[in-house]
C-alpha cells in the first residue's frame, strides 16, 4: 500500500499540489450547502417546501455559474475567476447567516450557490495545464480524493459546530474559503496558454478562437455531457430519493447515515489505489463498466431490506463512481481545446449543476407515482443506456483516430527529401485545416 500511495503522488509539479491544497481547504469548510435545509427547518422554523425552494435556488445559482465561470475562465484566466469566486462566496456564506428575511435569505442562498461553484472550471482547467497528459488521471483522482475527504471531515466538524449555533457554521465556512484565497493568490501563479501558442506545438502559431456555440457544437463533447447527466442524475439520488426511501421503509436518519457514510469511506480508502490499477487502462472498457456498477448498484436498491443491503448496493455504485470520476475528466480535457479549456469545464460542469436541480423532482415525482422500486429499477435502465453511449462513442472515436493515423502515414512521403511537385512544379503545401 505504501508503494501504492508513492507511485500515486510521485512525480505531479508543485502547483499541482498547491491547487490541491486549496482545494481540501474549501471542501473542510463545506459547511452551509450540506446542513441548509436544517438550519431552514430547525433553527429559523420555515415550512419544508420553503427550504427545497431556498435548495432549488442555490442549484440555480451553480446552474448560471457554471457558463459564465467557464467563459471567464477563459477570458480572465484560472486564477483572477478562482479569487473572485472564492472572495465572493466568503462574503456571501457570512452574510447569509446574518440574514433573517425569507426573500433575503432565498436571495443570498442563490448568490452562495452562484459563487461557491464559480471556482470549479477554473480548478480544472488550471490542473490540465499544469499536469502532463499522461498523468491527468491521477490528478484528477487525487483531486477528488481531496474533495470526498474535505466532505467527510466538515460533515463531522458543522454536527459539532451546529450544537454551539448555526451562525458559527456561516463563519467558519466563509473563514476557511478565505484561506482557500490566500493559498491561491500566494502559491498560484496563472497558468492560461498564451494567445498565440498550442499546447501541441512549441512553435508560435494562431489558435482558432473557442466561444460557447463552438462548444454547443462539438457533438462529440455534448454527447460526454449528456451521457455524464444521466450518470449525475443517478448519484444525486443518494441524497434524495434513497433517504426517502428507506424513511418509507421504516429506516431512520441514523440508519442512512449509517448507509450513505460507507459512499465517503470507500472513497477515502479505494480512490487512490484503484486509480493506479486503472490509470493506463482503455477509457472505454472503464467507462462503460462504471456505468454499468452506477446503474446497477442503485438498481440493487429496490431489493434492500436491511441496512446492510442497503449498504451493498451503496458500495457497489461508489465503485463506479470511483471509476468513473478520474476516467471521464481525462475524457473531457481530451476532447477540450486548449485555449477553450475554461468554456468546456464549464458545460461540463453545468450537467452537474443541472442534475443537482433536476434529481429531486425527477426521483420525487417517480416515488410519488409509481413507488420507490420503480425509480431504482429506471436507474439500473439509466446505467445501462450510458454504457452503451459510451461504447458507441468511445468506438467512434477510435475509429477516427485511426484513420487520421492512417491518412497521416498515407502523406509521409510527401516530406520525402525528393518533394513531389504538383503540376505547376510548387511542392504541396500542408493544409492548416487538419
Amino acid at each position: 500500500m505504501r508503494r501504492v500511495v508513492v507511485a500515486s503522488v510521485a512525480g505531479l509539479p508543485r502547483q499541482f499540489w498547491w491547487l490541491w491544497t486549496s482545494t481540501l481547504i474549501n471542501r473542510l469548510g463545506a459547511f452551509v450547502a450540506t446542513f441548509l435545509a436544517l438550519y431552514l427547518t430547525v433553527e429559523r422554523g420555515y415550512s419544508a417546501s420553503y427550504a427545497g425552494l431556498v435548495g432549488a435556488l442555490y442549484g440555480l445559482g451553480g446552474v448560471v455559474s457554471s457558463v459564465v465561470a467557464g467563459v471567464a475562465t477563459d477570458r480572465l484566466g484560472r486564477r483572477p475567476t478562482m479569487l473572485i469566486a472564492q472572495l465572493t462566496t466568503a462574503g456571501s456564506v457570512a452574510l447569509l447567516g446574518f440574514m433573517t428575511d425569507p426573500v433575503a435569505i432565498a436571495a443570498v442562498a442563490c448568490v452562495v450557490g452562484m459563487a461557491s461553484n464559480g471556482s470549479r472550471p477554473a480548478v480544472q482547467a488550471m490542473m490540465a495545464d499544469i499536469v502532463a497528459p499522461e498523468d491527468r488521471v491521477r490528478a484528477f483522482a487525487l483531486n477528488y480524493w481531496a474533495l470526498n475527504m474535505g466532505f467527510a471531515i466538515s460533515s463531522s466538524l458543522a454536527g459539532l459546530l451546529a450544537q454551539y449555533g448555526y451562525l458559527l457554521l456561516f463563519l467558519g465556512e466563509s473563514a476557511l474559503v478565505l484561506a482557500c484565497a490566500v493559498v491561491v493568490f500566494v502559491k498560484l501563479p496563472e497558468s492560461r496558454p498564451g494567445e498565440r501558442t498550442s499546447e501541441s506545438s512549441t512553435a508560435q502559431e494562431p489558435v482558432r478562437r473557442v466561444s460557447m456555440a463552438t462548444v454547443v457544437r462539438d457533438g462529440r463533447f455534448m454527447t460526454v455531457v449528456g451521457l455524464n447527466l444521466l450518470l449525475a442524475l443517478l448519484f444525486q439520488q443518494a441524497y434524495v430519493s434513497l433517504p426517502v426511501t428507506m424513511g418509507l421503509a421504516g429506516f431512520t436518519s441514523s440508519d442512512f447515515g449509517l448507509v450513505i457514510a460507507v459512499n465517503g469511506v470507500l472513497i477515502v480508502l479505494l480512490q487512490i489505489p484503484v486509480t493506479r490499477f486503472i490509470e493506463h487502462r482503455s477509457p472505454a472498457a472503464l467507462l462503460i463498466g462504471s456505468a454499468l456498477l452506477t446503474g446497477y448498484g442503485f438498481g440493487l436498491t429496490a431489493f434492500a431490506g436491511s441496512v446492510a443491503l442497503f449498504a451493498v448496493s451503496v458500495a457497489v455504485w461508489t465503485l463506479g463512481e470511483i471509476i468513473n470520476s478520474p476516467t471521464q475528466m481525462g475524457l473531457v480535457v481530451r476532447l477540450s481545446p486548449t485555449h477553450g479549456r475554461g468554456r468546456y469545464q464549464g458545460m461540463y460542469s453545468l450537467s452537474w449543476s443541472v442534475a443537482a436541480l433536476a434529481a429531486p423532482l425527477l426521483g420525487g415525482t417517480v416515488i410519488d407515482r409509481y413507488g420507490p422500486a420503480a425509480l431504482w429499477a429506471g436507474c439500473a435502465v439509466v446505467g445501462t443506456v450510458a454504457a452503451a453511449g459510451y461504447g458507441l462513442l468511445l468506438r467512434r472515436m477510435n475509429a477516427e483516430e485511426r484513420a487520421q493515423a492512417a491518412a497521416e502515414r498515407a502523406a509521409a512521403p510527401a516530406h520525402a527529401p525528393a518533394p513531389v511537385t504538383d503540376a505547376a512544379g510548387a511542392a504541396p503545401r500542408t493544409g492548416s485545416a487538419a
